[in-house]
């Protein structure tokens, strides 16, 4: 019993023999199964400026704006308030061609982001 312990811990076992076999499916199940709440495991956003740019294609630019600076702005006028936001950002005149919200897994607003061109 305590040499079958001490193998199963040291891992002791031959590829493709039974108890290997055994062993692996026990982890797969484990790191499978397991539910993410048990760990904590969520996903670290760093905080940022209100307004920060992101790498993008070429002609475009894709910026990351906070929650608070879009929610209070109507919804039909949203695509012209934050190009004037960004135009007073980055001190360049930006057309925002298309603002999507970002959520996390529990469905809560993180922030937008914002596609504009020159």
């Amino acid at each position: 019993m305590i040499s079958g312990l001490k193998r199963f811990i040291l891992w002791d076992y031959k590829r493709a023999s039974w108890q290997y076999d055994v062993m692996v499916a026990l982890i797969l199940i484990f790191l499978f199964a397991t539910p993410r709440e048990w760990f904590r495991d969520q996903p670290k956003v760093p905080h940022v400026a209100e307004v920060a740019s992101l790498p993008a294609g070429k002609g475009s630019q894709v910026f990351w704006i906070e929650p608070a600076l879009v929610t209070p702005i109507p919804e039909n006028a949203r695509l012209t308030e934050v190009s004037a936001v960004l135009k007073t950002r980055t001190g360049k005149d930006q057309t925002v061609t298309r603002l999507e919200p970002v959520y996390d897994s529990e469905k809560e607003l993180q922030g937008y982001m914002a596609f504009a061109k020159p």
